[in-house]
């Protein structure tokens, strides 16, 4: 391929950052790219490393997850350097969206392939998202769902943290974009630039990273009984297929809450209401094969 140096980046603190990526960095050497590795203190240090490396690289590799790419996110969108992503995380939605393998030497000859894909970023106030930024339960939902209990159930480990912390205090929400106006409760509102959350959760059946749109879902209250029969649909992002589901597709929504509530953007609280979604078409360019 054309370009012959890389910044490498890996969160040495992600769930296999600690693993020994040498196998797929030595398939980049040997290809002929001279491989840059700043030493980072955690990820408040990779924008930074990014934005000073912005002259003297072709491209940035990310080794890390969803959260380490999001920290990534401004600077590339900022510096337009194209990025490659070797997955080293928990859930690895983007990857798995892009069809980005979790293997350090597949995931190498995808950047060596030179597929490029654009694709859109979202944004929630003044934080950047590649995947997904939700409101209530799936937060609660993240927080108490331990790897263990995931790793031995799959989706069924959903259903079970559901029943043990249960579906949250309903709040009122005002949802707001080119299409109108919807009041309604809710416990749950999830805005999807991606198709994934969650470690394969669909967020929206028809949603993809560059379809320039946003994919909101508002669950509304209902008994614990009901969510937990909804779940293989909610999961599969089936919300036409079930009912107390509120469904809205605009590349703007604005979200207004009776009370004050956290925003979570890619795993990580960083906002709060009233939150402003956008979505920024065709943002940045990702190393990725053909979609299928």
């Amino acid at each position: 391929m054309a370009t012959k140096r890389a910044l490498f980046i890996v969160n040495a603190h992600s769930r296999r950052g600690r693993e020994d990526v040498s196998a797929g960095l030595e398939v980049l050497r040997t290809a002929g790219l001279d491989l840059v590795q700043p030493k980072l203190e955690g990820p408040g240090d990779i924008g930074a490393a990014i934005r000073a490396r912005r002259g003297d690289v072709d491209f940035v590799v990310v080794g890390g997850g969803d959260g380490t790419l999001n920290a990534a996110a401004e600077a590339l969108l900022e510096t337009q350097l194209t990025l490659g992503i070797m997955p080293l995380g928990t859930a690895n939605d983007l990857a798995r969206l892009l069809e980005i393998p979790a293997d350090p030497v597949a995931a190498a000859h995808i950047i060596l392939a030179g597929h490029r894909r654009r694709i859109d970023l979202g944004q929630a106030n003044d934080r950047l998202f590649f995947n997904i930024a939700t409101i209530g339960l799936s937060a609660r939902l993240a927080e108490a769902m331990d790897g263990q209990t995931k790793r031995r159930f799959g989706a069924l480990a959903y259903a079970l943290t559901l029943h043990k912390i249960g579906p949250g205090r309903p709040f009122r929400a005002t949802l707001r974009s080119p299409k109108g106006v919807i009041e309604t409760k809710a416990i749950q509102i999830a805005v999807g630039n991606g198709r994934y959350h969650g470690g394969g959760v669909v967020v929206h059946e028809a949603a993809d990273i560059d379809d320039g749109v946003l994919h909101l879902y508002a669950l509304k209250p209902q008994s614990l009984l009901a969510l937990i029969a909804k779940l293989p649909w909610l999961l599969r992002g089936k919300h036409k297929a079930t009912t107390g589901v509120v469904t809205v597709t605009a590349n703007e929504i604005e979200v207004r809450t009776g009370r004050t509530m956290p925003g979570n953007t890619d795993g990580e609280l960083t906002t709060e209401t009233p939150v402003r979604f956008r979505v920024l078409p065709r943002a940045l360019e990702v190393f990725a094969p053909p979609p299928s």
